[in-house]
């Protein structure tokens, strides 16, 4: 980067703390992010499977989306039942285009006078853009520039969030409350991107540090950066916006086919219902599965996936090595053909084709919390 990019990179509210914690810093959709602390990557990951951990996740986009119709302007965009949403509850579903591409994953919470939405870092001006231009006759869309987001995760992520307010502890999987913590107001939804049990809490960014600090007091707590937080999400099986999916998957091509709601799946009237819609009817040429190399080495994104007459059938889109496994773990698409669970196939490594074989995601449990 030149000095210039650098010198353009915004800080997160939590920017003194990550130098305070002497964490790495590196560019990321903008913004000057933690990439790991000097315990390091594997050790944060381990940390929060068997602990808590709290991750700095503010560069994401916050908003609302208002007005009487705007769950109903909002199906217009995404194909997720948002107009069954309950008051309180959370939604996890995606923006689509004319050609049934993904153009972001989003999260989504009835907070009963508005929606709430929490978009990608590197998508959120385009993303607000598009609601904005698409919807704007129906509903309101107020950009939370004003806000951090903090994601607590871990095994023991409610023993602590219950230490700051004793409701936490009783919200259910994607649920969400105004709650004080340690008398400082925030939006709490009970979800992540770790696979593990936890907690993301929107705050006043001018509230956001002395909230880290608070949580960090307790001695379950560790800060983990970007790094962590991808090889956690890896492991459990969790796409990232621009690597697994992005505006040329459709989400049934992605495993995906869940965020489609029952009553979406009759009317259809999101962007390209058709094509999506077909391809749950008559399968689509291409599927998201996990992969699991047979040796130490890595597979990386745009990891050619071959056959054993060595013709092309997929391309790595994650991959790394998963802590919790031990061993070298990734994602990618492959022919639909090709896509059941200890299909053999070969990886393109560095020339060489690496044995490695289809496995069931995720490579680890998915622990959240039922209530």
């Amino acid at each position: 980067m030149t000095d210039q990019e650098v010198q353009d990179l915004k800080q997160t509210p939590l920017d003194t703390l990550h130098r305070e914690w002497d964490a790495k810093m590196a560019p990321f959709a903008g913004y000057d992010m933690a990439v790991q602390y000097p315990d390091g990557i594997i050790a944060e990951h381990l940390h929060t499977r068997t602990r808590a951990s709290i991750f700095d996740v503010s560069h994401m986009g916050q908003a609302k989306l208002l007005g009487d119709d705007a769950a109903a302007a909002l199906e217009t965009l995404v194909p997720g039942d948002i107009r069954g949403l309950s008051p309180g509850r959370t939604r996890y579903t995606v923006l689509t285009n004319e050609r049934g591409g993904i153009l972001d994953d989003l999260m989504v919470t009835d907070r009963g006078d508005h929606l709430y939405l929490v978009v990608n870092a590197a998508r959120k001006d385009a993303d607000f853009a598009h609601i904005r231009n698409r919807v704007a006759d129906r509903a309101r869309l107020e950009i939370l520039d004003g806000r951090a987001l903090l994601a607590v995760q871990g095994p023991a992520a409610a023993t602590v969030m219950g230490r700051l307010h004793a409701q936490a502890p009783d919200l259910g999987f994607m649920t969400a409350a105004a709650l004080d913590l340690d008398a400082i107001p925030c939006f709490v939804t009970r979800s992540g991107y770790t696979g593990e049990d936890g907690y993301e809490i929107s705050v006043a960014a001018t509230e956001a540090e002395k909230l880290a600090r608070r949580l960090l007091a307790e001695p379950e707590v560790l800060p983990a950066g970007l790094g962590a937080r991808d090889s956690l999400r890896l492991e459990a099986g969790l796409c990232l916006y621009g690597h697994d999916i992005d505006e040329t998957t459709t989400p049934v091509e992605a495993s995906l086919s869940w965020v489609l709601g029952k009553r979406r799946r009759r009317e259809g009237g999101f962007p390209g219902h058709r094509i999506i819609l077909d391809q749950l009817k008559t399968g689509a040429a291409r599927k998201r599965v996990g992969l699991k190399p047979g040796g130490k080495a890595p597979a990386r994104a745009h990891t050619a996936v071959e056959n054993a007459a060595g013709e092309v059938i997929g391309e790595v889109t994650s991959g790394g090595y998963g802590p919790s496994v031990e061993g070298p773990i990734a994602m990618g698409y492959v022919k639909t053909e090709y896509a059941s669970p200890e299909t053999p196939v070969n990886l393109r490594v560095r020339g060489k084709a690496l044995p490695g074989s289809v496995v069931k995601l995720p490579f680890v449990e998915r622990r959240y919390y039922k209530s």
